[in-house]
C-alpha cells in the first residue's frame, strides 16, 4: 500500500492508554461497564504438594495436562495432551458436547490417579468469578457462540460431568476456574522480586490481568477473605475507541467488526489479536481472492518469508503487525497508569519501579526474521510512552514462562 493507513502515533497510544485507565477505574467501582475488572476470588498461595489435572481451552486447542508439585521445587508438567478443539463451525454444539469432547482427551492421560482431586482450568472467556472459584460465563467471544452456556457456571459442570463417566478412576473434589490472563499471573507470581505483577495474553484473543489492592475495588464482595492484592481480570479487550479519536481504528476495522459474531463488541481485540489481524489484511484488499482462514499466524509467515508474496502484501501485514504491537503497548502504559495512581494511596504504600510481565500468546512470542520481532516491537513502543507519561522510571521485564496457563490453573487449583 502506498500510503499506510494503520499508522498509530505516540499522541493517538497515550489517547488510548488514558482511555483505558478512565475505563479500568469505572470497572473497579461499579460492574457491567465497558471494561468488565471481574475480581478473582482465588488468593494464589505457594509450597503446595501433590498432583493436579489442569485443562486449558482458548477455542482453537484443548490441553490436558497433569501438574505436579512439590515443597521448594518448580512445578512440574508431567504428562501433557493436545488437541484441536473450536467448536466454531460446529452446528448444534452444547456444552455436554464440549465436556464429552474434553472427557475424551482427558481420559487419555497415563499420569491421572486417584490421587488427583483437584482441577484447575483455565478458561479464556468473559467470566465472573464466585466466592468458591468456580465462574459464571459472562459472554462468547473470539468468534465462539455455545448458548446455553452463557450466565451459567463453567467448572461446576464440567466436574459433574467427569464423576459421572463410567470407568473414570477418580472423584474430582474441587475446580477453580481461572482467566488465561489470572492463569499467567498465577505463574508470574512465583518470580519473586519485583514491585508489581501484570498477565498479559495475545494470540487468538487478547486481555491483561493484574494485582489491584482492595481498598481500590468499590464493587468488591466483601464477603471475600482472602488477601489485600485481589487478581484482576480487566476483559481490556474490550476497550472501545471515542468517535473523535477514531483514527487508529480505520474503515478496515469497521468492515471486521462488521462481519464479525459479536459486531460493536471487542473492537480494541479486533485490531491486534491473532484471531483477527489476518481478518484485518484480508478486509484491505476487497475482491482478492484471499483464503478465509487467513490468521495471524499466516500473517506473521507471510513477514518471515517475503519473497513468496507480493511486496504490496509483505508491507501491508507488517504494518498490520507492528500496529497491533503499539496497541498492546498503549494498553499496558493504561493497566501502568492505574497500578501507580495508587501508589501512596489509602494507607497502601509503595514505589512501583519493577514489573513482571507474565506473557503468553503465540503473537506476542512470534518472531521476524527479516525485523524486530513483536515483543521487542511491544517493548520500544512502551519504553517511549513510560516517558511520554513521566514514567521513566518504571521497568518491564518480559518473562516467557514454560506453560503458564496449565501451571497458574494448577496452582488456582490447590490455592
Amino acid at each position: 500500500m502506498e500510503n499506510n493507513i494503520f499508522t498509530l502515533s505516540v499522541e493517538q497510544s497515550k489517547a488510548i492508554a488514558l482511555r483505558l485507565q478512565e475505563k479500568i477505574m469505572e470497572g473497579l467501582r461499579e460492574d457491567k461497564k465497558e471494561i468488565a475488572c471481574f475480581p478473582t476470588y482465588i488468593n494464589p498461595g505457594k509450597d503446595f504438594e501433590g498432583k493436579v489435572l489442569a485443562l486449558d481451552w482458548g477455542g482453537t486447542n484443548f490441553r490436558a495436562s497433569i501438574v505436579e508439585f512439590k515443597k521448594g521445587e518448580k512445578p512440574l508438567i508431567l504428562e501433557s495432551l493436545k488437541q484441536p478443539l473450536s467448536c466454531k463451525e460446529t452446528a448444534g454444539f452444547r456444552q455436554e458436547d464440549l465436556s464429552n469432547a474434553m472427557t475424551g482427551l482427558i481420559v487419555q492421560l497415563k499420569q491421572l490417579d486417584e490421587t488427583v482431586t483437584h482441577i484447575g482450568y483455565c478458561f479464556s472467556y468473559p467470566a465472573e468469578s464466585t466466592l468458591n472459584g468456580d465462574a459464571i460465563l459472562d459472554r462468547w467471544t473470539k468468534e465462539i457462540d455455545i448458548p446455553d452456556m452463557p450466565k451459567k457456571l463453567v467448572g461446576d459442570p464440567l466436574l459433574a460431568y467427569l464423576n459421572n463417566q463410567e470407568g473414570m478412576k477418580n472423584q474430582f473434589k474441587v475446580i477453580k476456574v481461572v482467566n488465561d490472563t489470572i492463569a499467567c499471573l498465577f505463574a508470574g507470581l512465583a518470580q519473586p522480586g519485583y514491585d508489581s505483577y501484570i498477565g498479559l495474553i495475545v494470540g487468538t484473543g487478547t486481555n491483561m490481568a493484574a494485582l489491584i489492592h482492595r481498598n481500590q475495588i468499590e464493587k468488591l464482595n466483601r464477603d471475600y477473605t482472602g488477601g489485600d492484592l485481589i487478581p484482576i481480570n480487566l476483559e481490556s479487550g474490550n476497550l472501545k475507541p471515542q468517535y473523535s479519536e477514531k483514527e487508529y481504528l480505520t474503515n478496515v476495522d469497521e468492515q471486521v467488526d462488521k462481519h464479525s459474531n459479536d459486531p460493536g463488541r471487542q473492537l480494541f481485540e479486533k485490531g491486534m489479536s491473532g484471531g483477527y489481524i489476518g481478518s484485518v489484511f484480508r478486509h484491505t484488499f476487497p475482491g482478492v481472492d484471499i483464503e478465509p482462514n487467513f490468521d495471524g499466524e499466516k500473517l506473521n509467515y507471510m513477514i518471515n518469508f517475503p519473497a513468496i508474496y507480493k511486496d504490496e502484501y509483505v508491507a501491508t501485514a507488517k504494518q498490520i503487525f507492528t500496529r497491533s504491537a503499539q496497541l498492546v503497548a498503549a494498553s499496558l502504559a493504561g493497566l501502568t497508569l492505574v497500578l501507580t495512581a495508587y501508589e501512596n494511596k489509602d494507607n497502601y504504600k509503595t514505589s512501583i519501579r519493577n514489573i513482571c510481565l507474565a506473557a503468553d500468546g503465540s503473537l506476542f512470542w512470534s518472531k521476524d526474521k527479516n525485523g524486530k520481532d513483536y515483543h521487542v516491537l511491544v517493548r520500544e513502543h512502551l519504553e517511549t510512552l513510560l516517558q511520554s507519561f513521566g514514567l521513566g522510571h518504571i521497568h518491564f521485564h518480559f518473562n516467557n514462562l514454560d506453560e503458564a496457563n496449565l501451571v497458574g490453573s494448577a496452582i488456582a487449583a490447590l490455592s
